[in-house]
């Protein structure tokens, strides 16, 4: 069973959203599109038509961990139509009622692709899911898996509980065979908090009132739902550490089931070549040496391929995987400390990208236009990506490894100006979702990096930051943190004198921290060029400016000339990197080198990569 599978045609489909009125009968303007639903999206992407019942995101979401390829995956997507109700935090679980609105699955419900767009604080979904016939066969399991669900949800199967998870930016999973009945059609029911800032819970820039740099919520199912089948004891996690001998992987497992007796078998592949194995103990910590290593960096972001089989008895889990060999750390270059890439000193230069989409809002749209983003800053000559206050879906993460950007990974703010209101049961929820975040992307070669903490949004303490950084650091000692990005701004602020980074902001900037005795220095933010594009702008929101520029060409200018003080000013100082506000507008924030739609580039892309690549050389030089 190979990719996405409806439980009815699309025919059916939308016929049923005719006659429930979701369907448009007339074309709009293409920058004033309709959806699918017959809702105008305020602001339409170029992919915001190709979203329909039919084809709601139907790649396989998990490249890391494709059953049993990621080329030939066997599971059934659940992305599509849902039966859908707002609620109340009293109301029992649906079981056995149809409801009557409809939501398309996977975009927040306040995103005009969801067909819902409003906010509920509590809600409920529900299909009736057909499990095929092979999910089921010689002795087989059948999983529910959701790449994330905003902030907690309850998941019930035939009105079982399955399953019940917190945290809006984590995945999880469970084992529903116990719950299936022996035939005909299945009922799942999601039952979902989402309080939004209304709790002191990771929101990130989310907003139940949005304004200035916060903005539109994203509750309820936000990231792909599918089932596949599995053996009793699976393969639950598969990460792959490159050694510092850069000649080996250390290869690390979880198991879903009882692993007494399982074996893990793991051959590495180059170009389809196999150049390692290695065996031993499911869960147990393996070494894979490489023959011939070929290192990933942005230049050449060259990805081993894997294959692994568990083993126990006569069961047999395989899958596939994949990783790219480097190494990220600090090294003394000209008696500075400078961040340096498979031991080599390096210049991340990096756009700030905040993953928000006019019509999904923390969904984008398709699949391509996920890669849109990253692709367009890898043309523009950037090397790096901050991915700000916000966790993408696995996808993004398999793009930015494949193409070649690096990644500062943002943890999401507990909403800002509640610091001193914490209770002690707010930052164990906070660090629980830390180590959660951490645990899950510890395998993506292109995040460099982590960042617990922006501006003092969510800190309760200066020493908040060093104990989160510890945190992390031991968590992931592979890994530089930067303890708390913008040490200067903006709330509790403060050097906490811990992790492995110096971080100033400061708008226009850039920036010029020097490094000290232990950290590198980095400008964790910087530019922010304010060009509003007539058509391209969010509605009814106020303008947030930082420094607007009159036009195409004085955005350009000022660009290439913030950017020239790096290359100018910065390497005497023995900088590391920077951040440049940002890749897109978003919503009321028009400091995008592209508007929110991706519709307009509003700079001489030439000219911003000739000075990018300029920077990223003369910082190389020792």
């Amino acid at each position: 069973m190979t990719g996405t599978i409806s439980v009815r045609k699309v025919g059916v489909w939308m016929a049923m959203a005719a006659a429930l009125g979701m369907v448009s009968t007339a074309m709009a303007a293409p920058d004033n599109a309709a959806t699918w639903t017959g809702k105008v999206a305020p602001l339409a992407t170029p992919w915001t038509a190709d979203v329909s019942p039919s084809h709601a995101l139907p790649e396989y979401p998990r490249p890391q961990l494709a059953r049993p390829s990621l080329d030939h995956p066997q599971w059934l997507s659940l992305n599509g139509l849902w039966q859908f109700a707002s609620s109340d935090a009293k109301a029992p679980p649906p079981f056995g009622q149809a409801l009557k609105s409809r939501v398309l699955v996977p975009y927040p419900i306040e995103s005009v692709l969801s067909g819902v767009q409003q906010h509920s604080d509590f809600m409920f979904y529900r299909r009736l899911v057909d499990i095929p016939s092979s999910f089921t066969v010689h002795g087989q399991h059948v999983r529910l898996n959701f790449g994330a669900v905003a902030q907690d949800a309850t998941v019930y199967v035939n009105g079982t509980q399955v399953a019940r998870h917190t945290g809006g930016y984590t995945s999880f999973s469970a084992d529903i065979t116990s719950a299936l009945h022996a035939q005909g059609p299945q009922e799942v029911v999601v039952a979902v908090h989402a309080p939004v800032d209304g709790a002191n819970v990771m929101v990130g820039k989310q907003r139940l009132k949005p304004e200035g740099i916060f903005y539109t919520a994203a509750s309820g199912i936000w990231q792909s739902v599918w089932l596949e089948p599995v053996p009793a004891t699976s393969l639950a996690q598969l990460d792959f550490t490159p050694a510092p001998s850069l000649d080996a992987f250390t290869i690390t497992s979880k198991i879903d089931g009882s692993r007494d007796g399982a074996t893990l078998h793991v051959t590495a592949y180059a170009d389809g070549k196999p150049v390692g194995e290695a065996s031993g103990p499911a869960g147990q910590p393996l070494r894979l040496a490489i023959a011939h290593p070929h290192l990933w960096s942005p230049q050449d972001p060259f990805l081993y391929s894997f294959k692994a089989t568990l083993t126990q008895g006569d069961q047999r889990d395989e899958v596939t995987s994949y990783a790219g060999l480097r190494t990220i750390g600090i090294a003394k270059v000209a008696g500075r400390n400078r961040i340096v890439l498979n031991g080599k000193p390096t210049f991340l230069l990096a756009t700030l990208d905040q993953g928000y989409w006019p019509d999904g809002i923390y969904t984008a749209p398709t699949d391509e236009a996920l890669k849109f983003d990253i692709q367009k800053t890898k043309d523009l000559g950037f090397n790096t990506i901050r991915k700000h206050i916000k966790v993408e879906p696995a996808r993004w993460y398999y793009w930015a490894d494949r193409m070649g950007l690096m990644v500062w990974q943002d943890m999401p703010a507990l909403p800002n100006g509640h610091n001193d209101k914490l209770s002690d049961a707010d930052k164990a929820g906070f660090r629980a979702d830390v180590t959660a975040i951490v645990d899950q992307l510890k395998g993506e070669t292109s995040i460099i990096g982590w960042i617990p903490f922006n501006e003092g949004w969510g800190q309760w303490s200066i020493p908040a930051a060093a104990e989160l950084s510890a945190q992390i650091k031991k968590l992931d000692p592979s890994r530089l943190v930067d303890a708390r990005s913008g040490a200067n701004c903006c709330d509790t602020k403060g050097d906490p004198h811990a992790g492995d980074v110096i971080d100033v902001h400061d708008y226009q900037g850039p920036g010029l921290p020097e490094p000290d005795a232990e950290r590198v220095a980095i400008d964790g933010e910087h530019g922010g060029l304010t060009l509003g594009v007539p058509g391209h702008v969010w509605p009814n929101t106020p303008i947030n400016p930082y420094g607007a520029v009159k036009d195409r060409d004085a955005l350009n200018a000022g660009y290439v000339a913030n950017t020239a003080v790096l290359r100018d000013k910065g390497v005497p100082k023995g900088m590391s990197g920077s951040v440049y506000t940002q890749i897109t507008d978003v919503e009321g924030e028009h400091n995008g080198l592209f508007t929110y739609d991706r519709k307009v580039e509003k700079v001489d892309e030439a000219q911003v990569r000739a000075i990018n690549e300029a920077t990223i050389r003369a910082f190389a030089q020792p």
